[in-house]
């Protein structure tokens, strides 16, 4: 019985993981939507370019950054705060906010463009990648979409908009880090509203700057 039991279960196991490796049922769904006859076969191509310029190469990867980024610089000026490191660079007649925050600051609006670029780059080899691993449709016809009706001003706008996110991500933190009290607990506390207040502030002014560079 217990090695029946454990065939069964490998054999299962292998079940599972043949359906994980296996062509996924939806994007035949998707398929047959794109060959759809009242949808012309460029919108596909068109929709990705717009919603990676738009959105997903600045507010939703920064957003990602938001979580990551910005927790560890709270953290890391917390740590620093609750230690009495940042009183030490006081009391050597040190600058310590220029010290500590303003590279912070001026590392994430120098790399920010590179990461928008990046990522909307990548976001459209996946959608080549997706289109013809998925025999969704031919690269021809995502490459017309891609090209069809093309703004730059959006690439700058998103560049623009990510720069604001950039100084909210590296401030936001740095304030909450850097105006902790207390022990260790406190500086826990300091990075989780650092990112949930960096997170809010993004969306805000996504809204906001959508609205004023359009």
């Amino acid at each position: 019985m217990f090695i029946q039991k454990k065939l069964t279960t490998f054999g299962q196991y292998i079940m599972l993981m043949g359906r994980t490796f296996s062509m996924p049922e939806r994007m035949i769904q998707m398929k047959v939507n794109i060959e759809s006859p009242w949808m012309p076969r460029w919108v596909a191509g068109y929709t990705t370019r717009e919603i990676m310029l738009l959105e997903f190469s600045s507010s939703i990867m920064c957003l990602i950054l938001a979580g990551k980024v910005g927790s560890n610089i709270a953290s890391e000026i917390g740590t620093m705060r609750v230690t009495q490191q940042i009183d030490a660079l006081e009391i050597m007649g040190v600058n310590s906010a220029c010290y500590l925050i303003l590279p912070k600051i001026l590392g994430l609006l120098t790399i920010m463009p590179i990461l928008v670029i990046f990522s909307s780059g990548m976001g459209i080899v996946g959608a080549y990648g997706t289109a013809y691993i998925g025999h969704i449709m031919p690269p021809d016809d995502l490459t017309l979409g891609l090209q069809h009706d093309f703004i730059p001003w959006f690439l700058w706008m998103s560049i623009i908009k990510s720069q604001f996110f950039a100084f909210i991500i590296s401030s936001v933190p740095a304030f909450f880090g850097y105006t902790v009290e207390g022990g260790s607990v406190n500086v826990g506390k300091a990075s989780t509203d650092a990112v949930v207040s960096s997170s809010m502030l993004i969306l805000f002014s996504d809204i906001f700057l959508t609205q004023l560079l359009s």
